[in-house]
């Protein structure tokens, strides 16, 4: 399939931690468990733990706002910081937006490719639905479990836990909770999955990549990454954030921003330092 070379890189990034990619290969792995306190039970903080030094990360000065923020230096003027957050009611999800529009601002030029990219894909699956079947070949296979159809450039494939679809340089494709697109001509991928509450999405366009996780389950544990190829102006490559917190709050945020496009010793770090203060 042409969009294999696309899909390459991009699944090694949807995998994060946990996948591992070596040349033209790809595995990604995930685990569950249906029981939601096997994670640990997450602290209640009251103060951060803010240590001189974590791994590759070096404390810049104290604590600060009551001991609600800290700030660290990493390798290549990397930048973490630590906060300490109440809900005060309000849903984890707009806290952390709020992390990620601040954060989004030191990649603008990722955060318009991808824009540009959802929006043209609305566009061409709006376009898509209206357009009727194009003349050529067709060819059909069926089987129990089993659902084949060819037609011209485009393709279906049906298998248990499996659904493939292709229409020239796109393709569609499921198996089990993840859903992936990708187009070959646009250098583009987006990827959507669940498992046992947890959740993963993934979106690629070309020198940009923004990705999200968030575990099921009443407690708050997400990460968000965006990168970019090309360096900022101010030299930022990846901006992110790990984030913990039992349910109601408060919830630790350590936020990163880096000149090194992987995720590296830094982001490994800065969640460290989010479980050092509340847990796995």
């Amino acid at each position: 399939m042409p969009t294999r070379p696309l899909l390459v890189p991009a699944l090694c990034l949807a995998a994060l931690a946990v996948a591992a990619c070596d040349g033209d290969s790809v595995r990604i792995s995930s685990t569950h468990t249906e029981n939601p306190d096997a994670k640990g039970a997450l602290k209640v903080v009251e103060t951060l733990q803010c240590p001189q030094t974590l791994g590759s990360l070096t404390r810049k000065g104290s604590a600060s706002a009551e001991g609600s923020i800290c700030t660290y230096a990493g390798p290549r003027g990397a930048e973490v910081s630590l906060h300490l957050v109440e809900l005060g009611g309000a849903a984890p999800a707009g806290i952390l937006k709020a992390f990620e529009d601040r954060l989004s601002t030191a990649l603008p030029q990722a955060v318009a490719q991808l824009k540009a990219s959802a929006e043209e894909e609305a566009a061409v699956a709006t376009a898509e639905a209206g357009h009727a079947a194009a003349n050529g070949e067709h060819a059909s296979v069926r089987a129990p479990g089993v659902d084949i159809q060819a037609e011209g450039d485009d393709a279906t494939v049906r298998l248990p836990g499996l659904h493939i679809e292709s229409r020239g340089d796109q393709a569609s494709v499921r198996i089990g909770g993840f859903h992936i697109d990708a187009s070959d001509g646009e250098g583009a991928v987006n990827i959507e999955g669940s498992e046992g509450g947890d959740n993963v999405s993934v979106q690629a366009h070309q020198d940009a990549a923004e990705i999200r996780t968030s575990a099921g389950g009443d407690a708050t544990r997400a990460s968000w990454i965006l990168t970019d190829n090309r360096p900022s102006e101010a030299g930022w490559r990846l901006v992110g954030y790990e984030a913990r917190g039992p349910a109601g709050g408060p919830i630790v945020v350590a936020t990163v921003r880096s000149r090194d496009r992987d995720r590296g010793r830094v982001f490994e770090d800065a969640k460290d330092l989010v479980a050092l203060n509340v847990g796995e």
